[in-house]
């Protein structure tokens, strides 16, 4: 049996859970989210603890039972606390800002990069080299927010670019040039 798959999710105050077949949507002080889940699998709501089993063993079937348990977890994470990525620019000149629902990127080309907030997803500009991209989906902010940093990857010689906060940059050493006769 699988380890996370069996594992109960306790339901927490404020949170409303709704499943119709295997289209489970969930409420909280956050937002809402509405996911399909497998049919394979088995949800059970009682007492503010939710239960997923799978009908048998077989591969499809025990890959699929600890993926539903941790996606409704996630969903029932994201409606009370939320989820959020940090994105850190570095570079002379690179900076971003917020204008109305857009996110302006100085990132050393020729043009400015904007990118819009997309469903669910909020942009915060706390310093003009970082991004903090917030939301309730955890695969939504997570693809988010990996776009974002698509726009002007890390360089490995000198970091330049938009990277995770904490992320580690492998670096380079450059050119030795010609030794001396």
């Amino acid at each position: 049996m699988s380890r996370i798959g069996r594992m109960p999710i306790s339901v927490p105050a404020g949170v409303d859970v709704k499943c119709d077949g295997n289209f489970m949507t969930v409420k909280g002080p956050k937002g809402e989210i509405s996911k399909q889940l497998s049919t394979a699998m088995n949800i059970e709501i009682s007492d503010g603890v939710i239960q997923v089993t799978r009908p048998d063993d077989t591969n499809i079937n025990r890959s699929l039972h600890g993926l539903t348990r941790t996606l409704i977890a996630n969903m029932i994470e994201g409606v009370t606390n939320g989820y959020s990525k940090t994105l850190e620019i570095e570079g002379v000149g690179y900076r971003a800002a917020k204008q109305g629902h857009d996110l302006v990127m100085n990132l050393g080309f020729s043009h400015q990069v904007i990118v819009s907030e997309g469903n669910g997803i909020t942009i915060e500009v706390p310093q003009p080299n970082k991004i903090v991209i917030s939301g309730v989906d955890k695969q939504a902010v997570g693809q988010f927010a990996a776009e974002v940093r698509e726009k002007r990857p890390p360089e490995p010689y000198k970091g330049k670019g938009i990277k995770y906060a904490g992320e580690h940059i492998v670096r380079k050493e450059g050119k030795a040039g010609k030794g001396k006769k």
